[in-house]
Parts: C-alpha cells; sequence; structure tokens
C-alpha cells in the first residue's frame, strides 16, 4: 500500500509536467486521486486532513490571479513600466519592478501579465528580447520568499504554523534581498541587456497610477497587519478585486485559476498519503549551519526534479512543529531551485507557454543554463545570509 501511494504521487506529477495543452493540467492528477479513493489506496478520511491546510492557500490563489489581471486592464503595470523604463538604467528598474509584483501579488501574475509585457518592451526599445523576458521568470523564484502571499508554496508551508506575515519577512526578508540582488549581478552577466540608450519618454496616465498605487499599497499593509486583526490574505485580495472591478467595470472570470486550484489540491491529497513513506524526515531534524544547509539542499533537489509544489506537500508534515529554523530554509530551496530545470514550478511552465506564444520561445537547456548559471548561486548566497542571521539571533 506505501508503494503504491508514492507511484501514484510520481505518475501524478509527472502527468502534470508532460500535460499537453489540450488538456486541463489536473487532468491526471484529478484522475489517480479518485482511482485511489474507489480502489481503497487513499483511505477517504484522509480528505479532510489533506485539504484543509491548502484551503487558506488556494482561497489566496483563487482571488490573487483577477486582483494581478484587473490592475493589468486599469493599466497599472504598462503606466508603471513606462515610469520606470523612461530611465537610463531600465534593466534595474524593471528587474526592481518585476520583484515587487512577485513579492506582493505572488509569482504566478508576474510571469503571466510581466512577460508578454517586457517582451514587447524590449521590442519597442531594441533591446535582447531574451534577457528582458528572463527577468519575470528569475524573479519568479528568487523574489517569492519575502511575504507568504509571494508563493502559494508559502502559504502551504504556514498553513497550521503560528508565523505572521512581519515575522515571515523577519526571517527570510535579508536572505530574500541577497538573492535578488546576486540574481541582478549574474543576470547582467549571463544575459547582457545590450546597449540601454535613452528609452523613449511616453505618456503616463497619472490616474491609473495613483489608483493602482493606491489598491497596491492597501494591499500590502492588509497582508502585514492584517492577520492581527483576524483578516486572512485572501480576505484581503478580495476586497481589492471589488474595488477593482467597480473601477474598471469589467469581471475576470477566466482569470480565476481552478485548474491549476485543482492540481494543487488533488498533489495535495496524493502527497499527504506518500509524505510517511518517503523517509526524508530524519534529513530535517538538527540544528545548526549543517542542518539548515542540510535542509535547504535536500528541498531543493527534490522541488527541481519533482516540482516545487508537491516537493513542499510532502515536505510540510516532515518538518518539526513551529516557526523552525528547518522551515525557513526549506522554503529557500523549493522556492529557487526550480530555477534549474523548466519542469521545477508551475511558473516555469506558464512561462514557457507565454513565450511560445510570444514567438520568443527560450529551450529547456538554455532555461536550465541561465537558471544554473543565475539561480544557483542566488541560493547559496540566500542560504548563507539565512544561516548568519539565525547564528546572530
Amino acid at each position: 500500500m506505501a508503494v503504491l501511494r508514492v507511484v501514484l504521487l510520481v505518475v501524478a506529477v509527472l502527468g502534470v509536467l508532460s500535460s499537453r495543452a489540450r488538456l486541463p493540467l489536473s487532468t491526471v492528477p484529478l484522475a489517480l486521486v479518485a482511482v485511489g479513493l474507489v480502489s481503497g489506496v487513499l483511505p477517504v478520511g484522509l480528505l479532510p486532513s489533506a485539504l484543509e491546510p491548502l484551503a487558506g492557500a488556494l482561497g489566496f490563489l483563487l482571488v490573487a490571479v483577477p486582483l494581478s489581471v484587473l490592475l493589468d486592464r486599469l493599466g497599472f503595470f504598462l503606466a508603471l513600466s513606462r515610469v520606470v523604463g523612461s530611465h537610463r538604467h531600465a534593466g534595474a528598474w524593471l528587474w526592481a519592478l518585476a520583484a515587487g509584483v512577485v513579492a506582493v501579488l505572488n509569482l504566478d501574475a508576474a510571469v503571466v501579465l510581466l512577460t508578454p509585457l517586457y517582451v514587447a518592451l524590449a521590442r519597442r526599445w531594441s533591446l535582447d528580447v531574451r534577457a528582458l523576458a528572463f527577468q519575470p521568470l528569475l524573479l519568479s523564484c528568487l523574489a517569492s520568499s519575502f511575504l507568504p502571499v509571494s508563493n502559494l508554496t508559502n502559504l502551504i508551508a504556514l498553513s497550521g504554523r503560528p508565523v505572521s506575515p512581519l515575522g515571515f519577512l523577519a526571517h527570510l526578508g535579508l536572505p530574500s534581498l541577497a538573492a535578488v540582488l546576486v540574481g541582478y549581478a549574474l543576470w547582467r552577466r549571463v544575459l547582457p541587456l545590450g546597449p540601454v540608450g535613452a528609452p523613449p519618454r511616453e505618456a503616463v496616465d497619472k490616474r491609473v497610477l495613483v489608483i493602482g498605487g493606491a489598491v497596491v499599497a492597501a494591499v500590502l499593509v492588509g497582508f502585514l497587519i492584517g492577520p492581527l486583526a483576524g483578516i486572512a490574505p485572501w480576505e484581503v485580495a478580495l476586497a481589492a478585486d471589488v474595488v477593482l472591478v467597480c473601477v474598471v467595470r469589467s469581471l475576470p472570470w477566466r482569470a480565476v485559476p481552478l485548474d491549476l486550484a485543482a492540481v494543487a489540491a488533488a498533489l495535495g491529497v496524493l502527497a499527504a498519503a506518500a509524505a510517511r513513506h518517503v523517509g526524508l524526515a530524519p534529513l530535517f531534524t538538527g540544528a545548526g549551519p549543517v542542518a539548515l544547509v542540510r535542509a535547504s539542499g535536500v528541498a531543493a533537489g527534490l522541488a527541481a526534479l519533482a516540482n516545487n509544489l508537491p516537493a513542499v506537500l510532502v515536505l510540510r508534515p516532515l518538518l518539526p512543529p513551529g516557526a523552525s529554523d528547518a522551515l525557513w530554509a526549506v522554503l529557500l530551496g523549493v522556492n529557487i531551485a526550480p530555477l534549474v530545470l523548466v519542469t521545477g514550478s508551475l511558473a516555469g511552465l506558464l512561462w514557457s507557454d507565454v513565450l511560445r506564444r510570444l514567438g520568443a520561445e527560450v529551450g529547456a537547456r538554455e532555461f536550465s543554463r541561465v537558471g544554473v548559471l543565475v539561480g544557483l548561486p542566488a541560493l547559496a548566497a540566500a542560504v548563507v545570509v539565512l544561516v548568519a542571521t539565525t547564528v546572530l539571533r
């Protein structure tokens, strides 16, 4: 029975990673959950305990992506890119913009919405399209550990743990900043943007900037202090959705990521059944620098090879309770290591699909080359900072 549960999870992950565009990503995982329940491999009683930790994270996912789409329809991202892109150091400003969008609005929104924008800007400004297109992808991993809402993996890992957004930022803020800064320095070397003259100054709608900026600022404040008043992140995002729907007079039903939520739910059930049988728990015990590096390395390897979503679902129940040092090390590993392989995260798969549709496709080998040269050193820098701050704390 134990072997069958692990096999179901492995096949489900492979099914997601090899899914054809004609079929929803959730097709294979949902089918395997059904097979497992009918055959008795998965006990029916497992469903509530497996899905309960995912409820808040999935709720946020379902309302956060429409929030980003509404900001895009408002014209906020375009207006902001024109402001930061009017500077001579456009590459640095756009890097900072992508990092902020990932940190506050989550990585999937950044990949889906900023990648087409950055490709269009590169073509308009006669810059290297690949170099600018890689920015949202790289930052979807490097900047996704600032806040719990930055990445679905953070929300899943924190479920049931007494960690506030400010506490999360206190532990992973500096390591994430290190990853972003090291990543920028390496991005410039690995993917030179080309000669950046004075980008054309384009008209900016100040009304859009004021409205969009106010909504984003309110959302950020809500994420940080809302939990103190018992307000969940998904409730903050939903309130912002309502405001923006009234402003843009548009309801983005198609932007609600139901398929992605179904993937997470199905993998959550399969991972909960398999977690107790994988035998990795001893690797996340102990304290000190060696234990932190080991935990981050194991998590990184599992995320890169098997995708970060099932990786965090498997590792979550194996971690010590509470806000343990191992938790922070694991999150850095599962959030940054997916840059090594295009299949390492759903965001990577989304990014590749977006580029293909834009006529700027990047192959798996080039993806891995950039990921290894930029992502792995950035992960190492983040872990070093985490170890240093943990020792000094």
